[in-house]
C-alpha cells in the first residue's frame, strides 16, 4: 500500500467531477503541504467538498443552523406525501360502504395515487432547476393543501379519485426533491447523515398514516383523517416561508440575491431564465435515466421496496381475517414500521460513516462510491429473512409478535438501503442530485404501486408462504446488481463520462 499518494488539485481548488470518478479525498493529509490553500472544516478534520465561493450568497457558507431548519422543514414535507398515501388505504373500508362499491374498486384511488407520487418528484427537478426552489416548493404545497381538502369534501369516488391522482402530482415536493437541497446546503462528508434524516421521515410516513387514521376511524367518519392531512399540509404551507432560496450556480454569472420576496416568487431567478434552456431542464431526468449505473440501482430499489409495500398494505387484512384484529388493534400494530424505522435510522446514523472510514483506511484515504454500497448486503439478506419468516407465519399462524419482529426488521432493513442508495448515487453524479433523487422517489413508489396491484390476489391464489417466498428470492436476486456495480461501477462510470446537461443548465 503506497504511503498517502498526494491529491493533485487544479488552480480553481478541487475538481468534483474527478473526485466523483477517481474517488473523493477528505483527508487533509493526502493533499499537497496538508491541504494548505483549501478551505477545510474548523477542525481541521475534513477538506471541503465541493470548496466553497467566498460570499454569504453561497448556500455552503450558511450558519448550521439555517441548514438544518431548512432540513427539517423539507423532511417534514417530504414526509407528508406517504403520510397521505398511508391514511387512504385506512379509509378504504367506510369509503367503500358510503359509496356502495368493492374495496378493490376504491383501492383504484390509492394506486393512482401512488403513481402519481412517483412521477412527482421528476416534475420538481425539471421546474426547480429552471425556475428555482422556493417558488416550486410554494406553488406544489399550496396544491397539496387544497387536493387534501377536496379528497376529504369529496362527495363521488369519482370526484375523490381525481382529488388522490392530482393531490399524487404535486404533494411529493419535498421527496422528489430532497436531495437537491442537500446537494445545495451540505459538504460531500456530510451527504450520509442527512440523507438518513430525510429518508428516516419518508420511511416512517406510509406507518404513521395508516397507524394515526385506524383511531380516526373506529370513532368518526373518515373524513377527518383527510381534514388532519390538510391541517398538517398547512402547516406545511406556512413553514415553507421559513426557507430560502438555495439554488447556486458556482460556475455561472453571480446575480445579487434580492429581496425575500423576489427570491420567494422566482422574480431573482427570473434574471438568468435568458441563460437557460427549460428544453434542457426537461431533458435532464431523461439524461440521468441513461446512465447505466442509475438504472441499475432503480431495478434493484425497486425489486426490493415493491415487497416492503405488499406487506404494508395487505398486513391489515391478515390481522383482522386471521387473527380477528379490530381496527384499533391494528392501529396499534403499526408502531411495527415506527420502531422498525427508528432502529435503521439508528444503525445508519453511525454504520454509513464508519463502513466509509473503513474503506478509507484501506484505500489510501480514498471513497470510491461503491464503498456506500458494502452495507446494502447484509440489509438485503436481512429483508431475505423477513420475508421468509412473514410468509410461514401468516400460513401457520404464528403468534402475531413474530410478525411484529420480522415486519420491523423488513423496515430497519429497507431504511439502512435506501439511505446507501442515495448517498451512492449523489457521490456519483453530483452534477445531477436532484434527477438521481427523483428517479429513486420514482422506483419507491412504482414499486409500491406494482406490488398494491398484484399483492393481495398473489397471496390469495399461492399462499403467503410460497407468494413471499418468491418475494425473498427475487430480493436475493437483486444483489446481482449490487456485485455488477461494485466490479464494474466505476468503468461504467467512466465509459458513459459525467452527465451533460447543456452549457446554460447548472448542475445541480
Amino acid at each position: 500500500m503506497d504511503d498517502k499518494p498526494p491529491v493533485q488539485i487544479t488552480s480553481a481548488g478541487i475538481d468534483e467531477d474527478k473526485e466523483a470518478l477517481e474517488g473523493y479525498v477528505v483527508d487533509p493529509s493526502r493533499y499537497p503541504n496538508n491541504a494548505a490553500g483549501l478551505k477545510t472544516t474548523p477542525d481541521g478534520r475534513y477538506v471541503l467538498i465541493p470548496q466553497p465561493l467566498d460570499t454569504p450568497d453561497d448556500p455552503l457558507n450558511w450558519s448550521s443552523r439555517k441548514k438544518w431548519l431548512i432540513v427539517w422543514i423539507m423532511a417534514y414535507i417530504a414526509f407528508l406525501a406517504d403520510y397521505t398515501g398511508g391514511t387512504a388505504i385506512i379509509t378504504v373500508i367506510p369509503q367503500s360502504i358510503e359509496w356502495g362499491l368493492s374495496q378493490a374498486t376504491v383501492q383504484r384511488a390509492v394506486v393512482g395515487n401512488l403513481f402519481t407520487i412517483g412521477s412527482c418528484g421528476i416534475i420538481v427537478v425539471i421546474l426547480a432547476g429552471f425556475f428555482g426552489r422556493m417558488p416550486v416548493l410554494l406553488l406544489f404545497q399550496a396544491v397539496m393543501v387544497g387536493t387534501c381538502a377536496w379528497s376529504a369534501a369529496a362527495t363521488s369516488f369519482e370526484s375523490y379519485m381525481a382529488a388522490r391522482i392530482i393531490n399524487g402530482l404535486f404533494c411529493s415536493v419535498g421527496q422528489g426533491g430532497a436531495l437537491l437541497w442537500i446537494k445545495d446546503l451540505f459538504f460531500f462528508h456530510e451527504h450520509p447523515k442527512v440523507i438518513n434524516y430525510i429518508e428516516f421521515f419518508i420511511i416512517m410516513s406510509p406507518y404513521l398514516g395508516p397507524l394515526l387514521t385506524c383511531f380516526i376511524v373506529t370513532d368518526v367518519s373518515w373524513r377527518w383523517a383527510f381534514w388532519l392531512c390538510t391541517c398538517m399540509s398547512a402547516v406545511a404551507f406556512l413553514l415553507v416561508l421559513l426557507l430560502d432560496e438555495t439554488l447556486f450556480d458556482r460556475r455561472a454569472r453571480q446575480i445579487p440575491r434580492g429581496s425575500y420576496v423576489a427570491r420567494l416568487t422566482g422574480a431573482q431567478q427570473a434574471q438568468l431564465w435568458g441563460e437557460r434552456s427549460f428544453l434542457q431542464c426537461a431533458m435532464r431526468p431523461i439524461v440521468a435515466i441513461t446512465r447505466i449505473p442509475v438504472l441499475i440501482i432503480l431495478i434493484y430499489y425497486f425489486l426490493n421496496f415493491a415487497w416492503v409495500i405488499g406487506v404494508n398494505t395487505t398486513i391489515g387484512i391478515w390481522l383482522s381475517n386471521d387473527y380477528g384484529f379490530s381496527t384499533r388493534g391494528i392501529g396499534y400494530f403499526y408502531f411495527f414500521g415506527i420502531v422498525g424505522v427508528i432502529i435503521g435510522w439508528l444503525m445508519g446514523h453511525y454504520l454509513h460513516d464508519a463502513v466509509g472510514t473503513f474503506y478509507m483506511n484501506r484505500h489510501q484515504g480514498r471513497l470510491h462510491p461503491e464503498a456506500r454500497l458494502i452495507i446494502v448486503y447484509p440489509a438485503t439478506i436481512l429483508c431475505c429473512v423477513s420475508l421468509i419468516v412473514l410468509g410461514f407465519a401468516f400460513e401457520r399462524h404464528w403468534h402475531y409478535m413474530v410478525i411484529a419482529v420480522f415486519a420491523a426488521m423488513q423496515c430497519s432493513s429497507m431504511m439502512i438501503i435506501t439511505t446507501a442508495i442515495n448517498a451512492y448515487l449523489l457521490d456519483c453524479y453530483p452534477e445531477g442530485s436532484g434527477e438521481v433523487g427523483a428517479w429513486v422517489t420514482a422506483s419507491r413508489n412504482w414499486g409500491g404501486f406494482m406490488a398494491t396491484y398484484i399483492q393481495i390476489d398473489w397471496v390469495s391464489g399461492m399462499g403467503p408462504a410460497r407468494a413471499l417466498g418468491i418475494q425473498a428470492a427475487i430480493t436475493f436476486g437483486s444483489l446481482f446488481f449490487m456485485v455488477v456495480l461494485q466490479l464494474f461501477g466505476q468503468r461504467l462510470r467512466r465509459w458513459q463520462g459525467r452527465m451533460h446537461f447543456g452549457k446554460n443548465v447548472k448542475s445541480t
